[in-house]
């Protein structure tokens, strides 16, 4: 009796242990380890992007692992992207520096299985899950049309560009341009040349550009780095404000120089948006979930009239 006792308790032991275990499998869930690649660590924007990489990354369990060159360096980041396919993690969000550059180590990810989102600046291979990015040329687009705008249709503009390569800047820049040209026949853009990518080659570029055209009525600088090269040089020989500015993107001095009116106007991306969606884009895909070719995390255009608004405010913070 306590024979059969025994066997039955240790069979109804063996029969819960088994639903337990099953219960476990069926109601856990995966651990990815994320690798997330921006063009540079220093420049607030790509902080931004950190953010919203790792609220993603929190939201859906994933471990991300943020390494990027501290300059925006192609070759730097080739590097990184290497190591993190050697070290097969689960999925590669990257901000290419080089549309071309970084082609082979994209391909070189998707040959061992590894799927890369790419999010800012487009890559010239189809061999990636999803693009994640401002439309820029519309943000281009925008920045001209503040221009005409602000110009009444007519003046001399330079133009202070980012680096040959970066497809996101190239084609703000092209909006930029085409719409002048389509649309403000009277608008003039005497010159034009690289800032690169700091601050202090930006500052370089602009002041170059403010000695050769002293006769000048605007300025348009397409991302953080340019635009405050070009607020510098503008503040230092004292033509802020006189020249109307229209920059790119939304550091902390940037904003300061929108409220005193030294910037008349910025373009501003959601670089949060872009890390948040990048990380919940690719862990869906690891998930067995469809996901979208191309993701547009919208453009805005701030000026001193609208940057209290509820809708900016948001964006901002």
């Amino acid at each position: 009796m306590k024979t059969r006792s025994g066997l039955i308790l240790l069979i109804t032991l063996f029969v819960c242990f088994g639903l337990s275990c099953k219960q476990k499998k069926s109601g856990e869930t995966k651990s990815y380890r994320i690798a997330v690649i921006p063009k540079g660590t220093t420049h607030v924007f790509w902080q931004s992007v950190h953010r919203g990489a790792l609220d993603a990354g929190k939201e859906v369990g994933a471990q991300i692992i943020w390494n990027g060159p501290e300059r925006e360096d192609r070759e730097k980041e080739i590097q990184i992207m290497e190591d993190f396919v050697t070290q097969k993690v689960s999925g590669i969000v990257l901000a290419p520096n080089d549309d071309k550059a970084l082609v082979p180590a994209v391909e070189k990810a998707a040959a061992a299985n590894i799927p890369c989102v790419i999010i800012d600046s487009s890559i010239q291979t189809e061999k990636y899950l999803s693009f994640v990015a401002t439309d820029n040329y519309q943000g281009g687009v925008l920045a001209a049309k503040r221009m005409g705008e602000i110009l009444n249709g007519t003046g001399k503009i330079i133009v202070i560009q980012f680096a040959p390569g970066s497809a996101s800047t190239v084609a703000r820049v092209n909006g930029f341009n085409d719409t002048i040209k389509k649309e403000f026949p009277g608008i003039q853009i005497v010159d034009t040349k690289y800032g690169l990518d700091t601050v202090e080659t930006a500052l370089q570029a602009a002041e170059d550009l403010l000695t050769k055209n002293p006769q000048l009525d605007g300025i348009f600088a397409c991302n953080e780095s340019t635009s405050m090269g070009a607020l510098r040089a503008l503040q230092s020989s004292g033509r802020a404000g006189k020249i109307k500015m229209v920059g790119f993107d939304a550091g902390v001095l940037l904003i300061q120089a929108l409220r005193s009116g030294d910037i008349d106007s910025l373009v501003v991306q959601n670089p949060y948006k872009m890390g948040y969606e990048g990380v919940k884009t690719l862990v869906d895909k690891l998930n067995g979930k469809d996901v979208k070719k191309q993701i547009d995390t919208g453009v805005n255009l701030i000026t001193k009239q609208n940057i209290d608004t509820p809708e900016i405010q948001t964006l901002l913070k």
